[in-house]
């Protein structure tokens, strides 16, 4: 599976993953000057900026660990750009990690771990 294909799938999944836990997914792949936020969802009044990464192996380290401190910074600034642009938000916003493992071969179920308020 290429990269893309596994990106895309990943973000698939987790929607499915996260719609189930009841977050409500208002936007995917917003974009800014400081980068992309996968995933604009909401869920018991607060607003969340998800992080989908997707892996096929863990031979470099998990999905969740290859969020570097850059990326962090970039999804706060783009967070604080995505909150200055849109009214009628909630107060309250936090950003969340999904990490979704898949098999290279398609044959199993993904396993997906949802990390909430992960730079908190």
């Amino acid at each position: 599976m290429k990269k893309q294909q596994t990106g895309r799938l990943g973000e698939y999944l987790a929607c499915r993953a996260l719609k189930k836990k009841g977050y409500h997914i208002i936007e995917r792949n917003y974009r800014c000057r400081y980068g992309e936020i996968d995933v604009v969802a909401s869920k018991a009044g607060c607003l969340i900026f998800i992080e989908v990464r997707s892996r096929t192996g863990n031979s470099f380290g998990t999905a969740a660990e290859s969020v570097t401190a850059v990326k962090r910074q970039h999804l706060v600034a783009t967070a604080m750009d995505y909150l200055g642009s849109h009214d009628n938000l909630p107060d309250n916003w936090r950003v969340d990690f999904v990490s979704v493992s898949l098999d290279a071969s398609g044959k199993q179920s993904p396993a997906i771990e949802i990390i909430e308020n992960a730079l908190g």
